[in-house]
């Protein structure tokens, strides 16, 4: 197996979820146990004896891929979620979109300071979830060894947000 064959299975949607938006659809990669193995196992390799401590996933494919990651890496797993989700005491982060605001949160207890981590999420387009998921990580005082992705659309500008990190992304697509 290899990333031009990832690249294959990732199924291409036009105008959703609205008019203008080619979503990327990695379900039919994850239903496939060889691809999805492949995938975790990419996205890892570099970090193996990096003595990660956790990996930090934003909602919710940030779920899955990186609960993935930490396990292959032996590092716990944070969620970082939409705002109400989160039982214990939250730390929170209001960050501006294209078209409004939206906000993230995280538990206050999730990361220690000093504890290296890396972020993952299935797809980097302008950046902004994963730059207000550095910011509660930051704010908490994790220290982020790198961001992870599957996917990353080049001309949608998410890495120069994340200029002066470690960032890597396994598929790249032109808008």
């Amino acid at each position: 197996m290899d990333l031009s064959i990832i690249k294959s299975m990732i199924r291409i949607k036009e105008d959703f979820p609205q008019k203008g938006i080619s979503f990327k659809d990695i379900t039919t990669v994850l239903k496939d146990p060889t691809a999805f193995n492949y995938v975790i196992k990419e996205l890892s390799k570099d970090f193996y004896g990096d003595d990660i401590d956790l990996v930090v996933g934003p909602e919710a494919r940030g779920f899955i891929i990186g609960s993935s990651v930490a396990y292959e890496l032996g590092a716990g797993f944070v969620p970082v979620r939409k705002p109400g989700k989160l039982p214990a005491d939250i730390e929170r982060y209001e960050y501006k979109l294209e078209y409004g605001m939206d906000s993230l949160e995280v538990h206050k207890d999730a990361i220690k300071p000093g504890q290296k981590v890396i972020i993952v999420d299935d797809l980097l387009a302008t950046g902004g979830t994963v730059s207000a998921t550095a910011h509660l990580v930051e704010s908490l005082g994790g220290v982020i060894e790198a961001f992870v992705f599957i996917i990353e659309l080049t001309e949608l500008g998410g890495r120069e947000r994340l200029k002066g990190y470690n960032v890597k992304s396994l598929i790249n697509y032109s808008v």
